[in-house]
């Protein structure tokens, strides 16, 4: 089969580009997100990282259980300027207390 697999279709990682980090050494998630960008595409890995693992547990023999599923960002939302702009300094602080939790 010519097609390519691709295992993170947010930043087009193809199974082929994944297996070949692995066997390189590069065995943990947070590697892989590192030299492939794994997992941090628009589904902040939601679409990839069982894939992944499954991959890194194939390679190394480790059970997918006692692997380490990388390091979790919360989610995000883009906000318009003339939103940031409608703020007063109240809000911000607020935003700036709640980003420190």
């Amino acid at each position: 089969m010519n097609d390519k697999i691709f295992v993170c279709r947010c930043e087009e990682i193809t199974i082929e580009e994944l297996r070949m980090c692995i066997k390189a050494g590069f065995t943990s998630f947070n590697e892989l997100r590192k030299i492939l960008r794994v997992g941090m595409g628009p589904c902040q890995g939601r679409g990839c990282r069982e894939l992944v693992l499954k991959e890194i547990s194939k390679a190394t023999g480790v059970p997918v259980h006692f692997l380490s599923v990388g390091t979790f960002r919360p989610p995000s939302k883009p906000i318009s300027f003339g939103q940031i702009a409608k703020m007063n300094v109240c809000d911000v602080r607020i935003f700036e207390s709640q980003k420190n939790v």
